[in-house]
C-alpha cells in the first residue's frame, strides 16, 4: 500500500513504497472475537420473511440453536464445531452454496485471521490447513498483509460507528507456490466483512467531519488512523469470509509484460532465468525451458548476437547450426508458415535435421518454435521445449498467443540496444564510420563489447585492409593564404582608422596630450600593418584597441553628442561576437565556404552513385578548398569480388567529377564577394597497399613504411613546381594527374582522350616533370584544360562508363 503525502495546498503526491507509520506493530492490534451472531440474525430475518419457503426452512434451524448455548454467544473454542456440525453446514450454506462447493476456493475465520474454521476442500489443497501452512505458501510479506487489516478494521467502523459508507477495497493478489513443485499460483482474494459486528468499550470517541476528511486524504498514515481512534476502545465480533479466483494466467502475462518491458531483461543472464520461471509457472511445469533467438539487421553478427540474447537452443557459438540447416528444419518451417509450429514428440517426427538431432541430444522431446514480428519484421524466434513427450501442445499452446507480441517488443528492443551499443563503441573508438568499411567495425565492435563482458580494460582489436587501390583529389583555393592575410590587413586598417576619428574628435574638443600619443600610435600600427601581416599582429593591434582605445569611451562619450553618436556608430559596424571589424574577412570566409560547399555538395552526390558501381571507402577533408580519399579492393567489402576493372571505373569517374567541379566553381565565381580561384589535382598509384584505422587520430592512415611515400606525396604536390620553372603545376581552369610510372601516364591518357572525345576536356594534354619535393622525387604530371562550355548537366550513364573503361582497359593491358 501506499501514503498521501501533501505537497502544498493544492497539490498531493500518493507514495506506494509503504505504509506510513511510525508504530511497531507486530499483531492485529484490536481484540476479536469469534460468534456467528450476524449469520445467526440473518437467519431470524429469513423467519420473519413473508416467504413461506425461507421462514420454513428457517424456524427448525433457530430452533436446534435455542437449545446449543455454545453457538449463540462468543464461541472460545472452535473445536466445538465438530460436535455440530451438521448444524454448522446448514448455517453455513447461505455463504457455500452447495452447487459450487467443489469449485469454490473459499474460508470463514475469526475476524481478521488467517484462523479458518470452515473451508472448502480447494481451499485447503491450495493453502494449507492452518495459519502457518498458509503463510509458508504465500508470498505476500506480513508486515504489509498486518497493516493492510488494520486499515480494513478502521473502515469498518467508519461504517457501524460514524456512517461513513467508504469502502477500503485494494486489489489483492497474491502468489502461493506449491510445495511440491514449487510451480507458483496467483489468486484474488476478496475479503468480506458482513459477518464482523464492531463493538465500542466505554464511550465513542469523538470524530468530527474535518477528521474524517483528514483520515481519508491520508488513508494510509496508520498514525493518524491510531490516535483518532484507538484501538482499545473497539472490538470485533463475528467471522470473516474470504473467497479466491485463480488469475495465475492473467497475472503472469502482466508480470511478463512489465518484465519483457524492462531494459535488459533478456540480455540479463538472472533476467532471463526469472522470465524462464514466471514461463513455466504459466505452462504448469517445472522443467520448462525457454530460448529467444534475435535477428540482428547485420545477419554476418547472428551468432554474436545470439551469445548475447535470449540462450537459444540453436543459434549459438556452442552448436554451430548454420542458416541453411536452420532453414530445412522446424525453424525455417515457422518463418515460413508465419505462425508458432509444435512438435509434440520429437522421437515420433519422419525426417530428423542436424537441427531436431541437436535438439534431441539436448534432452528435448517436445517443443514451440515461435516467429516474433515487429512491426510486420521478422525480428527473432521464440523457442520452448520440454523433457517430456506430448509435455507442448496445441492447448497449452494457445497461451503464447498474447505474450508473443510481448516477447516481439523485448526482442526487438534489445535488438536496438545492442546495435544502439555498437554504434557507441564504434563512435567513441573510431568516430563516424563510412558506410562501405562500416561492417568490419560492427564485427570489431560486436567482439570488443563480448570481451568487456569479462575485461573493461579490453582494447578494440586492429583493423587494417590489405592490397587496397588508393585514389587521391584535391581542388584547392589558389592563392588562399594570402587573400586572407590581405583581408585581415584591410579590416584591421579600417578598424583603427575608425578608432583615430574618435580620438581625434575627442582631441578638438577637449585638449589632452594622451589624446594626441594614442593618435600616434594608432599611425604606427596602420603603418606597421601595411608593410606586411606577421603572426600575432592581428591579437596585438586588437588588445590595444580593446585596453587602450575603447576603454576611454565611457569618458569621452559625454564630452558632446557629435562624440556619443560616433561611439555609438563605431560599437554598431563592430562584429557583435568578435568586437572586430569584420567585413573583407567576412566576405573572403563566406566566398571560401561557397566553393567549398559547392564541391562538397557535388562529391557527395557523385558519390552516392559511384557506391552503386562498387562499394569502396570514401572521405573528404575541408580546408580551403576540398581535398578526397578513395580506397577500392577486395578487403574492403565482405559479400562482393573485387575485379581490377572496378579500379579503372572508378579511376574515370573521378576525373569527371573533378572536372565538373571545376565547372561548377567557374559558374559561382562572378557571384563571389571575393573571386576566388580554384585548381584541381589528381595523385595517381597503382601499386596497392594496406590501410590501418588510427584509433587515437580517430582516421584511416597507410600502414608500413614503403606506404609512408603515398602519403608525403599527398601532402606535398600541390606545391609542385613545373621543372626548369617557377610555375605551379596546379593551375585555375586545368585538372593536373600526378603520377610515377608510364603505366599511369599510359592509362590516364585513355580516359583523357575519351572526356576530350565528349567536349569534357579540351586542348592539348601536357606531360610535364616536376622538381623534386622533400622526401620526395622522380615525379610527373599530366595536365589538361577543362571545357567550360561543356553542358554539365549532361549526365553519362555509369554503362557507358564501364562500356569505356572496358575499352581503355583492353588497350592498356
Amino acid at each position: 500500500m501506499g501514503q498521501i503525502n501533501t505537497v502544498d495546498k493544492n497539490y498531493k503526491v500518493y507514495d506506494d513504497s509503504n505504509y506510513h507509520t511510525k508504530c511497531d506493530l507486530t499483531k492485529f492490534p484490536f481484540k476479536t472475537e469469534f460468534s456467528f451472531e450476524v449469520l445467526i440474525k440473518m437467519w431470524e430475518g429469513a423467519l420473519a420473511e413473508k416467504d413461506k419457503i425461507k421462514s420454513t426452512f428457517a424456524e427448525p434451524i433457530l430452533n436446534k440453536l435455542k437449545n446449543i448455548p455454545e453457538l449463540n454467544g462468543t464461541i472460545k473454542d472452535i473445536s466445538i464445531l465438530k460436535k455440530h456440525e451438521d448444524l454448522v453446514d446448514v448455517l453455513m450454506s447461505v455463504i457455500y452454496p452447495a452447487a459450487e462447493w467443489d469449485r469454490l476456493i473459499q474460508t470463514s475465520s475469526r475476524p481478521f485471521s488467517m484462523d479458518s474454521f470452515y473451508s472448502t476442500d480447494l481451499f485447503k489443497k491450495i493453502f494449507g490447513t492452518t495459519p502457518e501452512e498458509v503463510y509458508l505458501r504465500l508470498d505476500e510479506k506480513p508486515k504489509e498483509m498486518l497493516l493492510s487489516k488494520v486499515l480494513h478494521a478502521y473502515f469498518a467502523i467508519l461504517d457501524q460507528c460514524y456512517g461513513v459508507k467508504k469502502k477500503f477495497e485494494t486489489p489483492m493478489i497474491i502468489g502461493v507456490t506449491d510445495p511440491k513443485t514449487k510451480l507458483k499460483r496467483y489468486f484474488h482474494l476478496k475479503f468480506n466483512p458482513d459477518f464482523i459486528k464492531v463493538k465500542v468499550n466505554g464511550e465513542l470517541p469523538e470524530l468530527t467531519e474535518e477528521k474524517i476528511n483528514e483520515l481519508l486524504e491520508d488513508v494510509t498514515n496508520i498514525d493518524k488512523w491510531i490516535e483518532y481512534l484507538p484501538p482499545e476502545k473497539f472490538e470485533f465480533h463475528g467471522f470473516a469470509n474470504i473467497s479466491a479466483v485463480n488469475v495465475t494466467d492473467q497475472e503472469i502475462i502482466s508480470q511478463l509484460k512489465h518484465d519483457l518491458l524492462e531494459k535488459d531483461t533478456i540480455n540479463s543472464s538472472g533476467k532471463f532465468a526469472l522470465l524462464q520461471e514466471k514461463m513455466r509457472n504459466l505452462f504448469r511445469q517445472s522443467d520448462l525451458r525457454m530460448g529467444i533467438v534475435a535477428f540482428p539487421r547485420d545477419w554476418s553478427l547472428l551468432y554474436d548476437y545470439a551469445h548475447k540474447l535470449g540462450e537459444s537452443f540453436m543459434f549459438n557459438k556452442s552448436h554451430g547450426i548454420n542458416c541453411e540447416q536452420a532453414e530445412h528444419s522446424i525453424y525455417g518451417d515457422a518463418i515460413k508458415s508465419g505462425k508458432p509450429l509444435i512438435m509434440e514428440n520429437l522421437d515420433e517426427c519422419n525426417c530428423i535435421s542436424v537441427v531436431e538431432q541437436t535438439l534431441l541430444d539436448q534432452g528435448l522431446k517436445s517443443i514451440i518454435i515461435s516467429p516474433l514480428y515487429y512491426e510486420n519484421e521478422l525480428v527473432g524466434m521464440l523457442e520452448l521445449g520440454s523433457p517430456n513427450p506430448g509435455a507442448l501442445n496445441t492447448l497449452n499452446a494457445f497461451k503464447i498467443k498474447s505474450i508473443l507480441s510481448l516477447f516481439a517488443v523485448a526482442v526487438n528492443r534489445s535488438i536496438e540496444e545492442l546495435e544502439s551499443n555498437i554504434q557507441t563503441v564504434i563512435k567513441e573508438e573510431c568516430t563516424a564510420i563510412h558506410p562501405s568499411v562500416e561492417w568490419r567495425f560492427r564485427r570489431a565492435a560486436m567482439n570488443l563489447i563480448t570481451k568487456r563482458d569479462n575485461d573493461q580494460t579490453a582494447e578494440m582489436e586492429p583493423i587494417v585492409f590489405d592490397k587496397v587501390y588508393p585514389l587521391y583529389g584535391l581542388s584547392d583555393i589558389r592563392n588562399s593564404s594570402t587573400m586572407r592575410n590581405e583581408a585581415i590587413q584591410s579590416d584591421l586598417v579600417e578598424h583603427l582608422r575608425m578608432a583615430k576619428d574618435i580620438v581625434v574628435s575627442a582631441s578638438q574638443v577637449k585638449s589632452i596630450p594622451i589624446f594626441d600619443v594614442l593618435g600616434f600610435r594608432i599611425d604606427s600600427y596602420i603603418t606597421n600593418i601595411k608593410e606586411g601581416l606577421s603572426s600575432g599582429d592581428e591579437l596585438s593591434v586588437i588588445d590595444f584597441l580593446n585596453h587602450e582605445i575603447e576603454s576611454t569611451f565611457n569618458l569621452v562619450k559625454d564630452y558632446n553628442p557629435s562624440l556619443n553618436d560616433m561611439i555609438e556608430s563605431y560599437w554598431k559596424i563592430l562584429d557583435p561576437n568578435l568586437k572586430s571589424f569584420y567585413e573583407k574577412r567576412k566576405d573572403f570566409e563566406e566566398s571560401v565556404a561557397i566553393i567549398n560547399e559547392t564541391i562538397s555538395k557535388h562529391l557527395e552526390d557523385a558519390e552516392i552513385e559511384s557506391q552503386k558501381m562498387f562499394p569502396h571507402y570514401f572521405e573528404k577533408y575541408k580546408t580551403d578548398g576540398i581535398e578526397h580519399g578513395i580506397y577500392i579492393g577486395q578487403s574492403l567489402v565482405q559479400d562482393e569480388k573485387f575485379d581490377t576493372i572496378y579500379l579503372k571505373n572508378l579511376r574515370l569517374w573521378q576525373l569527371m567529377v573533378m572536372a565538373t567541379i571545376a565547372r561548377k566553381l567557374a559558374e559561382i565565381k562572378p557571384f563571389l564577394k571575393i573571386p576566388l580561384d580554384t585548381a584541381h589535382l589528381i595523385l595517381i598509384q597503382n601499386s596497392p597497399l594496406s590501410i590501418r584505422f588510427r584509433h587515437d587520430e580517430k582516421k584511416f592512415d597507410v600502414d608500413g613504411t614503403y606506404n609512408i611515400r603515398y602519403e608525403i606525396m599527398k601532402k606535398r604536390i600541390d606545391k609542385a613546381i613545373v621543372n626548369g620553372s617557377k610555375e605551379r603545376l596546379t593551375q585555375p581552369g586545368k585538372i593536373a594527374m600526378v603520377y610515377s610510372h608510364i603505366n599511369e601516364a599510359r592509362e590516364y591518357r585513355k580516359y583523357i582522350d575519351y572526356l576530350i572525345s565528349i567536349g569534357s576536356l579540351q586542348g592539348e594534354v601536357e606531360d610535364l616533370q616536376l622538381e623534386a619535393l622533400q622526401g620526395v622525387s622522380g615525379l610527373k604530371a599530366l595536365r589538361v584544360d577543362v571545357n567550360m562550355d561543356f553542358d554539365s548537366k549532361e549526365k553519362i550513364e555509369k554503362e557507358e562508363i564501364k562500356k569505356v573503361v572496358e575499352n581503355i582497359s583492353e588497350s592498356v593491358n
